[in-house]
């Protein structure tokens, strides 16, 4: 009876989200988008107008940004850890503040001579290539079992914690597609991404949160992973069928949906086995071979070639390799060990700079600019916190334990960097409504921590207090 009341709660769930996103697409449909206030070009490219052809020699150029970007990143992530804040979010701020919003505001000269637009081209290809490496290592890190062995409150949980933002984002969309949105993008694609940008968690950065605050093997952070780990599977599906619309002409949508489950299905179904004897012939070996670690490699760039290929983005297969390798083997830690530290320290500082490259706060002109930025702010926050706390409460959650959740869910950091900066490169989103998300990202995830503290003292210890690491 339990599982068919579940079986039938999911459905309803399903079908009413559907119909309130074909009401708001129906809306949405009549809507002309705005034009594009600031005239930049979108893409990876879009950072600079210079090809590497009028300034043969970039190499050292690269090799001084990149030496730049890294010690920022480094001096940031230092005092953020001081602040009792993720260390990655000071790598995020660093790479923001390197940009035009603040370094080529404040030192013009300096920053065209440390981080002249001209390599904006060679910072892209390495930005890519970091965050396919790192999403291959957030599916690597992956507790499949969590999404295997959860329980009905985190099913409800997960959600609820991205039908609500989902549908609120969509709805949101009728607001801003006619004022904010690119010239060139139609209102589906614009309103199916702007619910799945405020659907987004970032599973590391809660992961490292719930670590620094002690709380992991706790029930609260179990069921935090468990919501995650789900909502970060969902939130990927999701994207990928945004991009697939965003990519695809008419007649090649199903092409590349079909292509998709196919990729996925051979994944699951062969490559997944081989990664089992790759696992089994480590163990019995004692080691990671040069030649299992280069096995990885090309599967690696084999998936994400693929995926790009089919017409959504390359991290999709990154991540999908990542996850069918089991996350407790001996191969996976050695991975990890492998190449944690050199996509944590170089490739991820670069994707940051790269996106405070293309972050403009200075197309933010107006009061009712700010305005908008604040109320994308707060629906995201309400849909999130919202609706993981009713969820939570629904499914047996005390009310400081269901905060707790929803706040904990509120937490975006990169992944939501991922997301947007995919989003530009589609041209779904306009650089302004860009800077505004990015300004979301940050705000939603720098509040996490003080709002977890500030509830452990209000609640006399029900979550225990933040320790630093």
């Amino acid at each position: 009876m339990r599982r068919l009341t579940l079986i039938f709660f999911y459905a309803a769930t399903l079908l009413g989200a559907v119909g309130l996103f074909l009401l708001v697409r129906s809306a949405g449909l009549n809507l002309s988008p705005a034009a594009n206030r600031s005239g930049i070009i979108h893409g990876p490219a879009a950072a600079s107008e210079t090809s590497a052809s009028e300034t043969p020699n970039l190499f050292p150029q690269v090799l001084i940004a990149l030496a730049v970007i890294v010690i920022a990143a480094r001096l940031l992530s230092a005092l953020f850890r001081w602040l009792h804040q993720p260390q990655v979010m000071g790598e995020v701020v660093a790479g923001l503040l390197l940009g035009p919003s603040f370094f080529g505001w404040l030192a013009p000269q300096t920053s065209a001579q440390l981080l002249p637009g001209a390599i904006a081209p060679y910072l892209a290809v390495i930005a890519q290539v970091g965050i396919v490496l790192f999403m291959f290592l957030v599916g690597l890190e992956l507790d499949t079992g969590l999404l295997r062995q959860r329980t009905r409150a985190s099913i409800a949980i997960s959600h609820a914690s991205i039908v609500a933002p989902f549908l609120l984002g969509a709805g949101l969309a009728l607001w801003l597609y006619p004022r904010f949105s690119s010239g060139g993008v139609a209102f589906t694609p614009f309103a199916l991404f702007i619910g799945v940008a405020m659907s987004v968690t970032a599973f590391p950065v809660l992961a490292r949160i719930l670590t620094d605050t002690n709380l992991q093997k706790t029930r609260l952070g179990v069921l935090a992973l468990a919501c995650a780990a789900v909502d970060d599977v969902t939130a990927w599906c999701l994207l990928a069928l945004v991009v697939g619309v965003a990519h695809a002409e008419p007649g090649r949508i199903v092409f590349t949906i079909v292509a998709a489950i196919v990729f996925a299905a051979f994944m699951l179904l062969f490559v997944r086995r081989a990664a089992l004897w790759l696992v089994r012939r480590q163990t019995l070996i004692g080691k990671t071979t040069q030649t299992m670690f280069a096995a990885v490699c090309v599967a690696l760039l084999v998936s994400a070639l693929v995926t790009e290929r089919v017409g959504i983005h390359a991290l999709f297969g990154a991540f999908l390799l990542g996850a069918i390798i089991p996350h407790d083997s001996l191969l996976a830690r050695d991975i990890r060990e492998k190449c944690e530290d050199l996509v944590t320290v170089l490739f991820l500082p670069v994707f940051f700079a790269f996106t405070g490259m293309r972050t403009q706060i200075g197309l933010l002109h107006t009061s009712a600019d700010w305005l908008v930025c604040a109320v994308i702010i707060v629906v995201a926050t309400l849909g999130k916190v919202g609706g993981s706390f009713v969820a939570a409460r629904l499914t047996g959650s005390d009310a400081s334990e269901a905060a707790a959740l929803g706040i904990l869910m509120n937490t975006r950091g990169l992944m939501e960097l991922v997301v947007l900066n995919i989003g530009l490169d589609l041209g779904i989103l306009s650089p302004t409504l860009f800077a505004m998300f990015v300004l979301m990202a940050l705000a939603t995830t720098l509040a996490t921590s003080p709002a977890l503290h500030s509830l452990s003292r209000r609640s006399r210890g029900s979550v225990p207090a933040q320790t630093s690491t």
